[in-house]
């Protein structure tokens, strides 16, 4: 069996964990390190934007400020995501993996399998739902705020008929880095308050939506899901899924220096995160 690197790092920085991203995709690209699955969390809690959104125009930075939160916009698109109360993953493989296929839609679903087979680990019933028609799509969607699990994707993994993780994907260098959130629990209220609206009215109708269609771990298990417990059946369910051994190593020191100069130089910059 093939075998691919694990890495668990340690609550990071909103620009540390973009930054970790890239400088795995960058030197993957290079041939230095293996196919990467990653882990991580944030610290402190981060709103994440998409690398498309408008920064002033859809979100309220004042109040993200206000309450201490971090904010950075990730290399990939999709909409905003509230990183507190999940795990968060990445996958780093290049396009021309064998176990890729060339289309955009197909990688993103093979990548997802990862998430799916965890689930099951935690007892969930979670399926994989294709957006193949504008019905199925209308299903999962909502009017369109700017929080991410609003905004449906190729592919859905669903749970009694809601969404389950919001991920992202792009291609750089040759290489796919698709990551995004396993929700163990979610503050809505806090969420849409980061957000702009054009009115209250239209605010509460997100909302609503928004928890008719989204739903968190915590939800729907019959017993509380704790960080460590979803490590290890995100762990196990990214190996059955991908269909590889995964061995646990850290970050090189070469990683960590790109890292850390990719942080400083971009992920924690306005040129960067208010760029739109």
């Amino acid at each position: 069996m093939e075998q691919w690197r694990y890495v668990l790092t340690k609550a990071m920085s909103p620009e540390m964990n973009m930054a970790v991203d890239e400088a795995i995709l960058t030197l993957h690209s290079e041939g230095k390190v293996p196919p990467t699955v990653r882990f991580y969390t944030w610290e402190p809690a981060t709103l994440s934007i998409g690398y498309f959104q408008k920064a002033e125009k859809e979100i309220d930075t004042t109040a993200v400020k206000q309450l201490g939160l971090g904010f950075v916009r990730r290399p990939t698109g999709g909409r905003a995501v509230l990183h507190d109360q999940e795990l968060t993953y990445s996958v780093i493989v290049s396009e021309r993996h064998p176990r890729m296929p060339t289309s955009v839609t197909e990688a993103y679903k093979i990548i997802s399998m990862g998430l799916l087979h965890g689930f099951q680990e935690l007892g969930l019933r979670a399926e994989m739902v294709s957006l193949a028609t504008e019905e199925e799509k209308a299903k999962y969607s909502s009017p369109g705020s700017s929080a991410c699990f609003d905004s449906p994707s190729w592919y859905e993994l669903v749970v009694e008929g809601k969404k389950v993780a919001g991920s992202a994907q792009t291609r750089q260098k040759g290489v796919i880095l698709q990551h995004g959130s396993i929700l163990l629990d979610m503050d809505v209220d806090l969420l849409f308050s980061l957000l702009r609206f054009p009115s209250e009215r239209v605010k509460q109708r997100m909302m609503d939506s928004f928890r008719e269609k989204a739903v968190t771990i915590n939800e729907v298990s019959g017993a509380q899901v704790g960080l460590d417990q979803a490590i290890d059946a995100f762990f196990a369910g990214f190996a059955s899924g991908l269909g590889v051994e995964l061995i646990e190593q850290p970050l090189t020191d070469e990683e960590l220096a790109l890292a850390e100069e990719l942080s400083r130089t971009r992920y924690a910059t306005p040129e960067w995160n208010f760029r739109r």
